[in-house]
């Protein structure tokens, strides 16, 4: 039973990073987020899912723990809205890199990045 215990804690800080150290996936989260066009973004789910693998909640723990060094203001909520207690900076990021707007959201339908194009038009 212990064994067990101990696996499951083991697994745990690997999925959480408790070791300091991005894990594979948090690798390839980060990776893509560097890639998103200026003046575009992608939803927590469009990066799962262009992934294929974890889920929303799975990017924004990722993006929350070791995304201070990619362009974060790049991934936001499904409805376009940036990450609770990053509105501003957000805001003043979108506007510098011109990213269409819905007041104070990305506007989905037309800032959107779809992961083909690296370009920011």
């Amino acid at each position: 039973m212990e064994d067990a215990v101990d696996d499951m804690r083991e697994d745990a800080a690997q999925d959480t990073g408790s070791r300091g150290h991005p894990n594979p996936y948090a690798e390839t989260v980060l990776d893509l987020v560097e890639r998103i066009p200026r003046g575009k973004v992608m939803s927590y789910g469009d990066v799962a899912e262009y992934l294929g693998s974890g889920g929303p909640r799975q990017v924004g723990r990722v993006m929350s723990t070791w995304g201070g060094g990619v362009p974060w203001w790049r991934v936001v909520h499904a409805d376009g809205t940036p990450p609770p207690g990053h509105e501003q900076r957000c805001l003043a990021r979108w506007r510098e890199e011109g990213t269409p707007l819905r007041g104070s959201r990305a506007d989905m339908g037309s800032a959107r990045w779809d992961g083909q194009s690296e370009s920011s038009a």
